[in-house]
């Protein structure tokens, strides 16, 4: 009964573990865009030079 449990568990886990790493990388495709279109569709600065649009 013990090694059963063992296994569901160790299933469990590992399920979680790959749902949870799926979901990161939905994250870090989502951020990659946003990234990416800052620098598509950048406010223009005084001057008439392309400015920053994040603050850093």
């Amino acid at each position: 009964m013990f090694p059963l449990i063992l296994v569901l568990l160790l299933a469990l886990i590992l399920f979680g573990a790959g749902f949870a790493l799926k979901a990161l990388w939905w994250i870090a495709v989502i951020v990659l865009v946003v990234w990416l279109l800052g620098f598509v569709i950048r406010p223009a600065a005084s001057g008439g030079r392309k400015g920053r649009w994040y603050r850093w």
